[in-house]
Formats: C-alpha cells, structure tokens, sequence
C-alpha cells in the first residue's frame, strides 16, 4: 500500500505597528494554496499605497487562509511592545481557519528573530519579509489593517493626524501630543508619551 504525499503548508507571520506612540500592533498570517504563489507580493514597505490595497484584496481572495490578530496600545503598556507583537502573531495564526488535518500539517515562519510561545512547527527568519512570499503577504495584511484601524482612529481623534502617520513619532504628531495630550490609545510607556503624562 502506498502512502499519500500531504503538501507541507506554509504560514508566513509579520507584523505592523512595533514603532508608532498609537494605535495597537497588528500581526497577520497567511497560508498560500499548496503549489500557488501570488504574484506582485512583496515586503510591504517597499510597495506603494495603491499596490498593498490592491494586493491586500487578492491576498484575501486567494490564498488559502489569512488570520489577523491584534493587540492594543493598553496591551502594550502591560506586556511590552516585543511581548504584545509576539501576542499579536499568536492571535494571527490562532484564527487561521483550516481544517485539523492541515494544522498537523503546518510550518510557520515568522519575520524576526523570536517566536512566540506556542506549539507549531516553526522557524524564525531574520528579514523573512523579503525572502518568504508568505511572510511578505502577511507583512501587506498587517500593515494594511493597520492602516485602516488609524484611519478609523483618525475620525475619533482628528488632532492628532492618525491619518497622515499613522501614530509614528513624526514631529506632527509630537507637536499635537504637546498641544492636546495623550489620549486613550497613545502608549503610555513610550517615552515621548509618557513624559506628558
């Protein structure tokens, strides 16, 4: 009796979001159909605006299984912004839908060079968002959501420009920490942060 080859499924995980002073991190994971890649995926920083959504869409259309997970800016405060991306990426691949099978079957390959604790096969990659197509559409999920969870945050908070940095510390959004304060989603024990409060 011969035995039947299963395709080893690959999950790539990055993450957004580890530098700005607002907002939460955002982590992603995605599994590519077995014997398909997606063409035009690369890291997320080195595309345009107009290419992560569009590719952001086509992830989500095509690949096998995308999980997102989140962890916000109190999070951070209480576990540090390394152990809330680490958090992050666990909530990722925890809501990856496939069947039980499959999960038996999985490596997951994370961009960095730490894991989270958790009991997949896996491997870290230093700078995996650039050699790892799957990590590579994961980087466009998670910045792409992101994004998207500070526009939203914008229209909460117009003073201070979520929209234009996202919560990086541009000297923007420096100035309007200076002028208004912190509010509920600044991180309260990131430096420029946390000596106004």
């Amino acid at each position: 009796m011969s035995l039947i080859h299963i395709p080893l499924l690959i999950a790539g995980v990055d993450e957004a979001g580890r530098g700005p002073l607002a907002g939460p991190v955002v982590a992603a994971a995605v599994i590519f159909k077995p014997g398909e890649i997606i063409l035009g995926v690369k890291d997320s920083k080195v595309l345009s605006l107009k290419k992560r959504e569009s590719l952001y869409e086509i992830i989500f259309q095509d690949a096998l299984s995308v999980g997102v997970g989140i962890a916000s800016a109190e999070e951070i405060d209480q576990i540090n912004i390394l152990q809330a991306s680490l958090l992050a990426m666990k909530r990722a691949v925890d809501n990856l839908k496939i069947s039980p099978e499959d999960l038996q079957n999985l490596k997951v390959l994370v961009d960095g060079n730490q894991l989270p604790r958790w009991d997949y096969c896996s491997e870290a990659i230093v700078r995996g968002d650039s050699k790892i197509p799957e990590i590579s559409a994961a980087s466009i999920i998670a910045k792409v959501t992101r994004d998207r969870l500070m526009l939203s945050l914008d229209k909460q908070f117009p003073q201070y420009g979520f929209a234009k940095h996202s919560g990086y510390p541009t000297e923007a959004h420096r100035n309007a920490l200076i002028q208004h304060g912190p509010c509920e989603h600044h991180r309260k024990t990131f430096g420029p942060v946390r000596i106004l409060i």
